[in-house]
């Protein structure tokens, strides 16, 4: 489970900065369609707040940490694009960090977040749902910012047919399909 769910993190964060990666102009982040709306940005900076404060500690400290304000990460404070690339990264790197350091034996251990007992197994579950979630809306948002010049993340439209002959020409492997999407970076 280890090893599968670094996998899928992984995966996810490659989606969101590749689709983040065909903004040609960084200010594009911090763009609304309305006041209720979340940026890029703002899903970046709460996505960071939470890594930081899920992954930290998390034998020894509750998840939800004191120092969080999970509000303040909706809150757009300035437009400071490799500040806000920073945390997104450190974010992260907390997550890789910690998940690399769990064992088997860890899964079955309880943590807690906002006081709510936790299997170490289901918080990964919880949280890898969560990230994929707002990994997703980042990658739709910069499609809809990046309209018709938008490079597909997976197989472009109208191209299945293409696809699937390519693959089904190759000789049959046993590879995580996600082995095969992050080589490809």
């Amino acid at each position: 489970m280890l090893s599968s769910s670094m996998k899928q993190f992984k995966y996810y964060k490659q989606l969101a900065d590749k689709a983040m990666a065909q903004l040609s102009d960084p200010d594009m982040y911090f763009h609304q369609q309305n006041p209720e709306d979340n940026s890029i940005a703002l899903i970046m900076q709460h996505m960071a707040g939470n890594m930081k404060s899920r992954w930290s500690n998390i034998f020894t400290e509750d998840g939800e940490k004191p120092w969080r304000n999970r509000d303040a990460e909706f809150e757009s404070d300035n437009n400071d694009t490799s500040e806000l690339m920073e945390k997104w990264q450190k974010g992260w790197a907390i997550l890789f960090d910690t998940i690399q350091t769990l064992k088997d034996t860890d899964l079955d251990k309880t943590i807690f977040i906002r006081n709510e007992g936790l299997l170490v197994s289901d918080a990964i579950i919880r949280q890898l749902c969560h990230y994929s979630y707002h990994c997703g809306q980042i990658v739709s948002k910069c499609k809809q910012l990046k309209g018709g010049a938008w490079e597909s993340l997976s197989i472009p439209r109208n191209q299945s047919k293409e696809y699937n002959l390519k693959k089904f020409s190759e000789e049959r492997q046993t590879k995580h399909f996600l082995d095969e999407l992050l080589d490809k970076k």
